[in-house]
């Protein structure tokens, strides 16, 4: 499985300046290469983004907890015989129970699932939106040691995110 190493760079001249310091150490990385405006694109460089990977995973966790939670409310609510509201039928209170279920379980797999970490955090942005609000991204490839080393050569690099990422092609 490939390693990836994505730094995210706000300026082009730094960018620059880490490709030149990972050429000069001439580490023998699979890839190398400088995505944002005037350079490749993703899609050119084919590079695997995690965070899409976990925003899906995320979403498959609400399309299963969601119809659970419902059920789960249902029959729960069928069991207890608890009164939602007062004035209506029973058939009602138990769909109303299944409703407040399935918006726990949408909660619950929207937490649990990353979705909050997806919001709050700004190294999880993806990497296209990264690139459209004008940042550069150098991107390599290699082993985990070979990546391992790019990062300590570029510790005195002012860079927004240092990421490393196992993927997939």
């Amino acid at each position: 499985m490939p390693h990836y190493l994505v730094v995210t760079f706000s300026d082009k001249t730094q960018a620059d300046s880490a490709y030149a310091k990972l050429e000069a150490a001439q580490l023998a990385l699979a890839q190398l290469e400088i995505a944002g405006s005037g350079y490749k694109s993703l899609q050119e460089l084919n590079v695997y983004d995690p965070n899409q990977v976990g925003w899906k995973q995320s979403t498959s966790m609400l399309f299963w907890l969601v119809p659970f939670g419902f059920g789960a409310g249902f029959c729960f609510n069928s069991i207890t015989q608890l009164s939602i509201l007062e004035q209506s039928s029973a058939l009602t209170n138990h769909l109303l129970g299944g409703v407040l279920g399935a918006v726990s379980g949408a909660m619950g797999g929207f937490t649990f699932g990353g979705g909050l970490q997806f919001l709050f955090d700004r190294d999880k942005q993806p990497l296209g939106k990264r690139i459209k609000s004008g940042k550069y991204l150098l991107i390599a490839q290699g082993t985990e040691l070979l990546l391992r080393q790019a990062c300590r050569i570029l510790q005195g690099e002012t860079s927004d995110s240092l990421q490393l990422y196992e993927g997939q092609r």
